[in-house]
């Protein structure tokens, strides 16, 4: 991304209501907690139950999308299964019509002895072909009576076991769900339990510690030059996320009016027409993996050893991102969290690395 680009974004950001990073504030003495519990320590369980509640989100998150391709699995096989069920109606009414017209044509005498009694040999001769064309008509319609019903039998089993699973899927799904909520609910237990000044100072040592990581990276020279410009399709995922700037961060949402980490990513990246998989998780694992020297505008950043938290990189060390619980799309330092490792979604396909840096 272009200096001038980054500085339009950064603008939006500020026009939005975003921030770039906590706001400082007065350096003043940090009065302890009741329990006499450090800021290094509010800040340490803070950053624990918020990275708790995106692991269990992004769990949550893989397992709505597996729902949502069981249920259309599920679809699919009933969508056969009525086919199969039709064919199989249409099989055996063909089956008993040709059973009425052997019983209606049936008599004693063997056709041998019809065709030298016949007036007309040559039309008897006619007669026996037709009947043997009727009779090879009706294996094939038997046949294809007992191939439909393998089907149709094959298609029930397939589709109470993709409901069965679709069942299991649910349950977890629900399971991951709570998870979430108590992740979540003991997020807000803690804020609750701070003053507004050991708010300010959490986010001040927040602040601080990110400042340090970013100016370790820059200075360490591990994005290089940082000077390359977006692909078309980075270019088209990067605007329509900057358009996302201010809106809240929303556990499991995907747009358009909150997002969680990867429900942004992933959406940019669809509306570019490059749609890429829904979880951090998966993009991690799927995508093309690229050094961080090689990071361009609209390449994701992954972050934690379970790439459990994913970013857009918008160029000279900055990202968007969707944070966490109770803050809005904003623009970010590239550090602020520990770094896993880069992926491009339109770059071309290779072997997952096991370092990305």
């Amino acid at each position: 991304m272009s200096g001038r680009l980054l500085r339009l974004v950064c603008t939006a950001a500020l026009a939005a209501g975003t921030v770039l990073a906590p706001l400082p504030v007065a350096a003043a003495p940090m009065p302890p907690d009741p329990a006499g519990t450090s800021v290094a320590r509010q800040l340490t369980d803070l950053q624990q139950l918020y990275r708790q509640a995106e692991k269990a989100t992004e769990t949550y998150n893989a397992t709505e999308e597996k729902l949502k391709k069981q249920r259309a699995e599920v679809a699919r096989l009933d969508a056969e299964l009525a086919r199969a069920r039709l064919a199989l109606h249409d099989s055996r009414g063909a089956a008993g019509r040709l059973a009425r017209q052997q019983y209606q044509n049936s008599t004693d005498i063997s056709p041998y002895v019809r065709l030298l009694l016949a007036r007309n040999p040559q039309q008897a001769l006619d007669e026996g072909h037709v009947i043997g064309q009727v009779a090879r008509e009706r294996a094939e319609t038997i046949g294809r009576l007992t191939g439909n019903e393998k089907k149709a039998a094959d298609l029930a089993r397939r589709a109470r076991k993709a409901l069965d699973d679709r069942l299991t899927l649910a349950k977890r799904q629900k399971k991951d769900r709570d998870d979430v909520r108590g992740r979540l609910a003991d997020v807000e237990k803690l804020l609750a339990s701070l003053t507004p000044e050991q708010l300010a100072a959490v986010a001040e040592l927040e602040k601080s510690d990110v400042d340090k990581a970013q100016q370790r990276l820059i200075t360490s020279g591990a994005l290089g030059d940082d000077n390359r410009p977006p692909s078309p399709a980075g270019d088209r995922a990067l605007r329509y996320a900057v358009q996302q700037l201010g809106k809240p961060y929303q556990w499991g949402a995907e747009g358009p009016k909150s997002y969680d980490c990867s429900g942004l990513t992933s959406q940019a990246w669809d509306h570019a027409g490059t749609p890429i998989p829904r979880t951090s998780e998966e993009q991690w694992a799927h995508l093309p993996r690229i050094p961080l020297k090689q990071l361009r505008p609209g390449d994701l950043v992954l972050y934690f050893p379970e790439a459990t938290h994913v970013a857009m990189y918008l160029g000279e060390g900055m990202i968007l991102q969707a944070p966490r619980t109770g803050e809005t799309i904003k623009v970010s330092p590239i550090a602020a969290y520990p770094i896993l490792g880069a992926v491009r979604p339109d770059g071309s396909p290779q072997a997952p690395a096991t370092d990305a840096r």
